[in-house]
């Protein structure tokens, strides 16, 4: 009775010595992965083109009006009536806003009658004078009584043009409380409103000649002094009709600013250029003794967040860094580097996988 028993037995203990190692060979694939996992793939990078182009660099600069006049009024007065708005263009001589002139009108009427009363007793005093020297060429009267006549005379006429020059003095200055444009432009600016108070330098409006531009840029003094001769720099306006554009004529500045040790170059914009106007961004490519090397990269290996225009360059461990960089204008699916990058370094062609790698 006992012998199924124990066969019982032994084939339970065989299947509980199976059971472990089935359990081992069942975890060892997953055990073994985790131990050894897959290693990421390589980012994907371009080299930093160089190319030349004959002896050019390019140097920021803004755009300005050659002709820019901040007008302020010469006296003090309350604003009562202003004609034009930013943006509006004004002929020569056009009244652009009016200062309560009421006090200097008065004044100015004053004086007026003053003249006239001056020219009253100058008629009087020569009416006076010529009988005095009719009596006196008849022996009439003597020559004290006509010195005294003559002098009267003389009296009334200095007094009367002392009358004029002060009322022309009282004219010109109830003129003065009319604003008008000094030439014909473009209202760039006005700085009051309705009812404020005008004094003496203190601005009112700006108006600018647009006919009349020019695109201003500091060059570093190594470079002026490798400027090559006989040939001009061109303009290069972002937006602007034309792209790059000779200048109708231009300037070095012959002094150096101390703080940068920069020279000031005036390029001269063409009449009619269109599409520029004063603060608007410009480039100046300034021709350049030597062969100027220009670098490009792919525009997709650029990253723009915010104001940070960066991007990242793969050392010889592999490991990209971020890096700041200046870029100049696009072509196709490539952007110029001004500054940031030197030519046959490597950049990675995304940003977003390069951001990953630790």
């Amino acid at each position: 009775m006992t012998r199924p028993l124990l066969s019982k037995t032994r084939r339970a203990g065989s299947a509980l010595a199976v059971l472990p190692l089935a359990a081992v060979l069942f975890l060892a694939p997953a055990w073994a992965g985790d131990a050894a996992p897959a290693r990421p793939a390589p980012l994907a990078t371009a080299s930093v083109a160089s190319e030349g182009e004959a002896g050019r660099s390019a140097y920021d600069g803004v755009v300005e009006a050659v002709r820019q006049t901040v007008i302020a009024a010469q006296v003090p007065g309350a604003i009562v009536a202003l004609e034009v708005k930013a943006g509006d263009r004004v002929r020569a001589g056009q009244v652009l806003a009016r200062l309560d002139a009421r006090a200097a009108e008065q004044t100015a009427a004053a004086g007026a009658a003053q003249v006239r009363a001056a020219r009253a007793g100058l008629d009087a005093a020569t009416r006076e004078y010529e009988r005095q020297r009719q009596l006196f060429e008849k022996n009439y009267i003597s020559q004290a009584a006509l010195d005294r006549a003559e002098a009267q005379y003389k009296s009334a006429q200095a007094e009367a043009a002392a009358q004029l020059a002060s009322a022309g003095a009282a004219r010109t200055q109830s003129g003065f409380y009319v604003v008008k444009a000094p030439y014909s432009g473009v209202v760039a600016d006005v700085a009051v409103v309705l009812g404020d108070m005008a004094m003496p330098g203190r601005p009112l409006l700006t108006v600018y000649d647009p006919s009349a531009l020019r695109v201003t840029a500091a060059i570093p003094q190594s470079v002026a002094a490798r400027m090559a001769p006989g040939a001009a720099p061109e303009v290069e306006l972002p937006g602007a009709a034309g792209g790059r554009v000779h200048p109708a004529g231009w300037q070095l500045l012959p002094t150096v600013d101390p703080a940068t040790h920069t020279l000031e170059l005036r390029l001269d914009l063409p009449a009619g250029l269109g599409g520029a106007a004063p603060g608007q961004f410009a480039r100046a490519w300034v021709p350049v003794a030597g062969n100027a090397k220009r670098l490009f990269v792919p525009a997709r290996a650029v990253l723009r967040r915010a104001e940070l225009v960066a991007v990242y360059v793969v050392g010889t461990d592999g490991k990209p860094l971020l890096r700041q960089v200046r870029l100049g204008g696009a072509e196709a699916e490539r952007v110029e580097v001004l500054s940031g990058l030197s030519a046959g370094e490597r950049v990675a062609l995304d940003p977003q996988a390069a951001a990953r790698v630790r």
